[in-house]
């Protein structure tokens, strides 16, 4: 197997479509390094690429006014930044933020637009990732609404290891705090209650997963009914 075509296939999203199509659309991609911290696009901004992760993971967020930002979704290498592209939208809905260091592969908005018509596949996958994406916004929505910190916590903790593929996650309780839309003495009493039950170890901005079995009991339904939501509608792609 090509070393591109092996790639592709570490991104669940292009591991969906069919071999032929992969490989066109692989012609017009650049593998590149994300590093920590980069912002890939800012909300309202005209989009000039899209990625796909192979592995670490970009958080999409948003900020009203001198609110500290609050994030809307986590993309890993399930998806793909830019799937809004394929509503003919050209900017993008919120700021992304890659969260977790890792490789991707990058095409530039204008040769998806020449990819997609050589692969039907394609934009089928793009229009049912969109689908994942607005539940996942909803249930996030509604779950900060209804749910206690701890178990939102413990869902946002396991779906960070899922995008990162690591048990040691880089996570200080400020960060935490923002992306939960809590204060920080929130995230602090939570985190510790998790410690407490040896779900997690939480050393100097480091959170080491410890149970994820555990985790995931504490965790409120809605970790596992996204997990289905993507299964549901990527089912072969999930199992490779």
């Amino acid at each position: 197997m090509p070393a591109a075509i092996s790639l592709a296939t570490d991104n669940r999203l292009l591991a969906e479509l069919p071999l032929g199509e992969r490989q066109r659309l692989l012609l017009h991609c650049d593998e590149v390094l994300l590093n920590f911290g980069d912002v890939l696009c800012e909300a309202g901004a005209p989009m000039r690429h899209l990625y796909f992760p192979l592995d670490g993971f970009i958080s999409q967020v948003f900020t009203l006014g001198h609110h500290r930002p609050l994030e809307l979704g986590l993309i890993g290498n399930e998806g793909v930044l830019g799937a809004t592209q394929a509503l003919d939208v050209m900017t993008a809905p919120s700021r992304a933020v890659v969260q977790g260091r890792g490789r991707a592969l990058r095409i530039s908005v204008r040769q998806w637009r020449l990819a997609q018509r050589e692969c039907p596949r394609l934009l089928r996958a793009f229009k049912r990732y969109l689908y994942v994406l607005l539940t996942q916004l909803m249930r996030n929505a509604a779950c900060g609404h209804f749910h206690e910190v701890e178990p939102r916590l413990a869902r946002w903790l396991l779906m960070t290891q899922d995008c990162a593929h690591v048990d040691k996650l880089q996570l200080t309780h400020a960060y935490l705090a923002d992306m939960l839309g809590v204060r920080r003495s929130g995230v602090t009493i939570a985190a510790g209650a998790l410690q407490a039950r040896n779900l997690i170890h939480y050393q100097r901005g480091q959170i080491t997963i410890l149970d994820r079995t555990g985790l995931e009991l504490v965790a409120c339904e809605c970790y596992a009914a996204m997990r289905a939501d993507y299964a549901r509608l990527f089912a072969p792609a999930l199992g490779t």
